[in-house]
């Protein structure tokens, strides 16, 4: 469970990470809405894919039934293998290109750039980790076989 963990948490940050790289040489403005919309979108969509072929992946090597626990499990070690990843990603961003990616609202002008990063990355850690939960918590149900109903 761990090695696909790691493995689909991988995937899905380097996809992010890719992403992020070439919309931003592409559009220069980050409060555009290819940055505002068009990621937040495409990161989730990236998560969802990611999760589900990891908990799949999980299901078809299981020996015995997986349970939906099990599945659960995998695909919250995904979405917290992801988060790590990627606010790593963005730790990097942030020493070696600076602030200039950053989208920042009218109002947080007046706010240190330090706490706008501290924010910025505990909403990507703790929003990819809740829409991984329910992710994975709608994905392991979907995918869990039922048992037949005895008369």
């Amino acid at each position: 469970m761990k090695k696909l963990a790691f493995k689909y948490g991988l995937i899905i940050a380097i996809g992010a990470a890719a992403w992020v790289i070439i919309v931003h040489q592409l559009v220069s403005n980050p409060q555009s809405s290819i940055h505002q919309l068009g990621t937040p979108v495409f990161f989730n969509i990236l998560q969802f894919i990611g999760i589900f072929l990891g908990i799949s992946e999980f299901r078809r090597q299981a020996a015995e039934q997986a349970t939906f626990k099990q599945s659960l499990k995998t695909g919250v070690w995904i979405s917290f293998v992801y988060a790590i990843t990627i606010s790593l990603f963005f730790v990097g961003v942030l020493y070696f290109v600076g602030t200039r990616w950053m989208a920042v609202e009218a109002n947080a002008q007046k706010l240190p750039m330090a706490l706008l990063a501290v924010q910025a990355f505990t909403g990507l850690f703790l929003g990819s980790v809740l829409f991984g939960l329910a992710y994975s918590t709608l994905i392991a149900f979907a995918l869990t076989k039922r048992l037949p109903k005895s008369v």
